[in-house]
């Protein structure tokens, strides 16, 4: 990971191509390809560029993170999972973090939380989790995303039923909201 302009200059060298226009050929590549295998390979680029934080600006600056929330509504479960994963890796960023929040994030991304893809699932709430703060928790802890967390809390895959009872035991301030968001779901 490059934390910094001077540690990356010192890994690529001067004459490396420009990171901002290299993200921006890739997601210009995103935009126009026609074929499913290059958008998939070029969305997994991008999620992996949006681990490092030195990639934050650039990303914000071409819109990465609506390229992200856009394939979460997408059939292809490839795409969506991965723009899951670019969008954990961004959300622990104060600025990242408020324009999902403010983009209607929480609720595209706990759509996310029914899929039959585990990966997709885990990321689902591994994202939640990154976007609570004490100023968020009320947008991020509804009664719906309650709801279906809470049912992911008895799983069958232990790593989904134990990021499940985290957010829960961490984000669920009352133990009366978790049982009467349970006693009102759809299974009850």
């Amino acid at each position: 990971m490059f934390s910094t302009p001077e540690k990356l200059a010192k890994r690529t060298g001067k004459k490396d191509a420009n990171r901002q226009e290299y993200l921006g050929q890739l997601v210009n590549e995103f935009r126009t390809t026609k074929s499913k295998e290059a958008k998939e390979q070029v969305l997994a680029n991008l999620a992996n560029f949006a681990y490092d934080p030195i990639n934050y600006e650039y990303l914000r600056h071409l819109k990465v993170i609506d390229l992200f929330l856009d394939q979460l509504s997408e059939a292809n479960s490839i795409l969506l999972e991965l723009a899951l994963g670019g969008l954990c890796n961004l959300a622990l960023d104060d600025e990242n973090r408020d324009y999902i929040l403010h983009n209607n994030g929480v609720h595209i991304i706990s759509s996310c939380l029914s899929s039959p893809r585990e990966e997709t699932v885990i990321a689902a709430i591994t994202t939640l989790i990154f976007l609570v703060t004490p100023e968020s928790k009320l947008v991020v802890a509804t009664p719906e995303v309650v709801s279906c967390i809470s049912q992911l809390c008895s799983s069958p895959n232990p790593r989904i039923t134990n990021l499940a009872k985290i957010f829960i035991e961490d984000y669920v301030s009352e133990r009366s909201q978790l049982e009467e968001t349970v006693e009102n779901s759809p299974s009850s």
